[in-house]
């Protein structure tokens, strides 16, 4: 697991203050063991899984954690996700930051699955953006992956995106994508993607030495239009407020792919339950 992933659920632990169970350590035997299920309230894709298992493990080595269904995979309500047993103060202490991660990093790839599932058939993609829950974004992005989508740049440093502020701040499309490759040199091979908001700025970027074309908030009619213009030169996508609904028509279009923003910021978390099952001999 990414060094990264392991320092987010560290943090996580150490939020909740693991190692100090009040009201667990008052109440229950230290010898007592159980065994429990993770246990889905809600159909989607699963994804957080393994995170889940590496919660436990961090809790304590005493616990087993098993998974039923993998990252990624389709369940539906009242299916068992994972179970785990061991000591009951150790499962008590990891349980619920084990749920925060399964049941929001769920709901990311079942948003995404949506409409993944929405453009089937067509040749576009799905992809995320950096529109994320701060320090998450690893997490969210490959649960973007277990719903069957595609990640764009995790960091400023992945690849050159020239936004609208930039265009503003140097003056035109064409000069912004100029002043890259001056410096192009020094990076090797590089990837250039420019965002634009209308026709002329698309005509102007399809003249340069970008690689891909973003289309911000344009109308289905030009952008359709725009996709005849382009002639596949460039790799199209089209970026706005693109409902599930929606999304078949926007594919159809002939673009490439679609950013969606709410796939990482206005997704529904997935309802999982945990419900200890068997008492165990000590």
């Amino acid at each position: 697991m990414e060094i990264k992933i392991e320092k987010i659920i560290e943090m996580a632990l150490s939020e909740d203050n693991y190692n100090n169970d009040i009201t667990s350590s008052s109440m229950i035997d230290k010898n007592l063991i159980l065994s429990g299920n993770f246990i889905c309230k809600n159909s989607g894709v699963v994804s957080g899984v393994s995170v889940a298992q590496q919660v436990f493990k961090k809790v304590s080595s005493k616990l087993e954690f098993n998974i039923v269904r993998k990252d990624g995979s389709f369940v539906n309500k009242g299916d068992v996700i994972a179970y785990v047993k061991g000591p009951v103060r150790d499962i008590l202490r990891g349980v619920q930051t084990a749920i925060n991660f399964l049941e929001r990093l769920s709901g990311v790839a079942s948003l995404t699955n949506k409409y993944v599932q929405e453009l089937k058939g067509t040749k576009c993609g799905i992809l995320d953006t950096r529109n994320n829950t701060p320090i998450y974004r690893a997490l969210e992005k490959n649960a973007v992956i277990h719903g069957g989508g595609f990640n764009s740049r995790s960091s400023l440093s992945d690849y050159f995106v020239i936004e609208t502020n930039h265009v503003e701040a140097v003056g035109s499309v064409s000069y912004a994508v100029d002043l890259i490759l001056v410096k192009a040199q020094m990076y090797g091979e590089i990837t250039i993607e420019v965002e634009v908001e209308t026709k002329e700025e698309f005509l102007e970027a399809l003249d340069t030495k970008c690689n891909i074309i973003t289309l911000c908030n344009m109308n289905l009619d030009t952008i359709k239009e725009i996709v005849k213009l382009n002639n596949k030169k460039k790799t199209i996508a089209v970026k706005g407020n693109i409902p599930v609904t929606q999304a078949r028509s926007y594919a159809l279009s002939g673009v490439d792919y679609l950013y969606i923003d709410t796939l990482t910021n206005s997704y529904k978390a997935i309802e999982i339950d945990f419900r200890f099952y068997k008492r165990l001999k000590k």
